[in-house]
């Protein structure tokens, strides 16, 4: 069974990376492309509607270290006072499975990523403004006027280090943003890496065929 490629999707908190990846995924499913996104685990407490084993694996801080020392994170990082990391062990079984695996991680975590894997894609997706920025975590709810400041502060670090990944999308429309994102999976599964068996197959069709004739 052919591998599947591991994508790592960053941006600053409210960039849109997880709205992006859960767009990219329905239109998968409707194609009949395996792909998955991968649930990370986290201390922080859910915001409303969000679901534990969907949206988050929400456990508490010492569970969470008992994680980190048995090596069970990928990656793991602190944001905004709290953690967040993505299970090794999942992201293996669905790789080896064939299906596309999306982290939907920041760029501390995408770092770690790229240290320890050597076949992944990076994607960076940038908010087209500070305001917009803004705007859209003020919309979001459940933050108060300091933690937005801190959002802020750490979005002007993050979107300091874009020049680090392979891809950047500006998240200005959610729908032209998505097929952008869409579109860097299906162009990577292109690559000559990935095509070599198939092309040397047609190649030695046709040297076979020319024998014959």
């Amino acid at each position: 069974m052919e591998r599947g490629d591991l994508f790592v999707v960053a941006s600053p908190s409210g960039g849109g990376k997880t709205t992006l990846i859960r767009r990219v995924l329905e239109g998968f499913a409707q194609e009949g492309v395996k792909a998955y996104f991968s649930i990370s685990h986290t201390t922080r407490p859910p915001r409303p509607g969000e679901r534990h084993g969907v949206d988050y694996y929400f456990v508490d801080r010492a569970s969470f270290e008992r994680m980190v020392d048995e090596g069970e994170f990928l990656e793991w990082a602190q944001v905004h006072g709290h953690l967040y990391g993505t299970s090794r062990r999942a992201v293996e079984e669905q790789l080896a499975a064939g299906s596309h695996v999306f982290l939907d991680i920041d760029v501390q975590g995408a770092r770690q990523v790229r240290a320890r894997v050597s076949e992944v894609v990076s994607v960076f997706i940038l908010p087209p403004s500070r305001e917009e920025l803004l705007r859209r975590l003020r919309r979001r709810g459940g933050d108060s006027e300091d933690t937005i400041a801190l959002r802020i502060r750490n979005a002007l670090m993050e979107i300091r280090q874009w020049s680090e990944f392979d891809y950047v999308i500006i998240n200005s429309c959610v729908e032209e943003a998505a097929r952008t994102l869409a579109s860097i999976v299906v162009a990577e599964g292109c690559r000559q890496s990935r095509m070599r068996d198939r092309a040397v197959a047609i190649l030695a069709d046709f040297e076979g065929g020319s024998k014959e004739g």
